[in-house]
């Protein structure tokens, strides 16, 4: 008995130890479940970092599934910014961050990624000159998850548009007179000059000893004094293509970006207005990189631009929805719901694009709140009539009228300003035309001739202020 019961309580005990290392085996597993779960809630996942160079700015994005918390700081000789990033790995995201930054970026020459701390990954920007940094989060919207931006800005400003300022004054004075004749004088059949009489053939010179002076040229009769023109400057028109770098518009069926056609246009735009007589035109962009609504009004208002025409391609929720339309500014409610849906998606390209909201622009407030736009509206839709006139011989018109709605790129107070939406580019067959260098020619081609057209029976005003002083202090 003795023998048995204790044989008994030997198997007792084995069996007990089995079970103990069993539900030790089972707490390390919920250990190690618990520990990883608790990994993935506190540490984001990297899923993109992109890069947009440009002159005005160079702008990184990093994109996460959760908030990317941050510790950043500059450091000189040599000049570096540095952002540690708590929590993350270095996964391939951060590993391809160096291989994204472009020979030609103004401002980064290089980028280390390594780490830092057990909790911190620590990404090393290596600078050209003396930047002015900026880093900000975003909130998810769109497409775009959880993103912290590093802008880099100039330390002096080098806006390829501001630049002009530097040499608007001279460019004026220099200008010749350009006369706007009325719309039957541009109509009217030239008639060719009757020709100048042959000035008659000189007799020969006579012989003699003493030398005979070869004749003086003729001085040129003075010229009467000219009229004074109806304007004796150039002629600004300020060319916005539409969304651009973090900020892609609308996308078409086959991947095409809003932002790539509203710029293909806008540089073709420019190039006749350029060729125009008096005319010249600059843009609020001319790259992929993004830039807020407010900041491409006023760079229309620091060149005193005298047209403001932004370059669009939007979508619809139907695919068959297509033609070509002109938009003003409305201060009080849009013309159809359909315009109203639309400023609403292009107002919301700051939240897309990401702006730093934090910082406070004194210039915004009078740009944005100025006096009435009353007179600068009914210009908009005098402009807008004539665009909308030439768009009609190339597309299809999706409304006939100039509609209005409050779009925040058309708020500058003193410049008529329209949005032309080219086409649907949610359409197939007009997404397949967007593309065609030809039909982006017809459209700029539309677009100058309805410009031209406006001009002919809307002279702009001669200015009374120089550059200057509407320059901010």
């Amino acid at each position: 008995m003795h023998i048995g019961s204790s044989g008994g309580g030997t198997q007792g005990q084995r069996g007990q130890r089995t079970v103990d290392r069993f539900a030790l085996g089972l707490l390390l597993l919920f250990c190690i479940w618990l520990f990883s779960s608790f990994e993935a809630i506190a540490a984001p996942a990297l899923v993109a970092t992109r890069v947009w160079p440009a002159q005005e700015y160079t702008r990184v994005t990093f994109e996460a599934k959760e908030p990317i918390k941050h510790y950043f700081q500059t450091l000189k000789n040599p000049q570096r910014l540095v952002i540690d990033l708590e929590g993350l790995d270095v996964n391939a995201e951060l590993t391809e961050l160096a291989k994204r930054v472009r020979e030609d970026d103004p401002y980064i020459k290089g980028v280390r990624v390594a780490r830092y701390k057990p909790t911190l990954v620590r990404v090393v920007f290596d600078l050209k000159t003396d930047v002015k940094p900026a880093v900000f989060s975003l909130a998810p919207v769109g497409e775009y998850k959880h993103r912290l931006v590093l802008d880099i800005y100039p330390v002096r400003q080098s806006d390829p548009l501001l630049a002009l300022l530097s040499t608007t004054d001279v460019e004026l004075s220099r200008a010749p007179d350009v006369v706007l004749k009325s719309e039957t004088e541009l109509n009217a059949p030239k008639i060719d000059a009757p020709p100048e009489k042959a000035p008659a053939k000189p007799e020969p010179a006579v012989q003699s000893e003493t030398p005979v002076r070869p004749a003086e040229t003729p001085q040129p009769k003075p010229r009467e004094k000219a009229k004074k023109p109806a304007v004796a400057r150039l002629i600004t028109v300020v060319v916005d293509a539409g969304h651009g770098g973090e900020d892609p518009g609308a996308r078409g069926r086959k991947g095409t970006y809003e932002k790539n056609v509203t710029l293909a246009i806008a540089k073709r735009l420019k190039t006749l207005i350029d060729a125009e007589p008096g005319m010249r035109a600059v843009l609020t962009r001319d790259g992929d990189y993004f830039i807020p609504l407010n900041q491409r009004v006023i760079k229309a208002r620091k060149v005193q631009g005298d047209l403001f025409v932004s370059i669009h391609a939007d979508a619809f929720l139907q695919p068959h929805a297509n033609g070509s339309s002109v938009f003003a500014l409305s201060e009080r409610s849009a013309t159809s719901a359909a315009a109203r849906w639309l400023a609403q998606r292009e107002n919301e390209a700051d939240l897309i694009g990401g702006v730093n909201f934090d910082v406070k622009d004194p210039y915004l407030a009078k740009t944005l709140l100025d006096l009435s736009q009353t007179a600068t509206i009914n210009d908009s839709l005098k402009l807008g009539k004539a665009v909308l006139g030439e768009l009609g011989g190339i597309n299809r018109l999706h409304k006939v009228n100039v509609e209005q709605a409050g779009f925040a790129v058309l708020k500058a107070p003193d410049i008529p300003s329209i949005l032309v939406e080219t086409a649907f580019i949610s359409n197939p067959d007009e997404e397949k035309r967007l593309k065609d260098p030809e039909y982006q020619d017809k459209m700029a081609v539309a677009i100058v001739s309805g410009i031209k057209a406006y001009f002919s029976k809307n002279p702009p005003l001669a200015r009374t202020t120089t550059v200057a002083s509407i320059m901010p202090r």
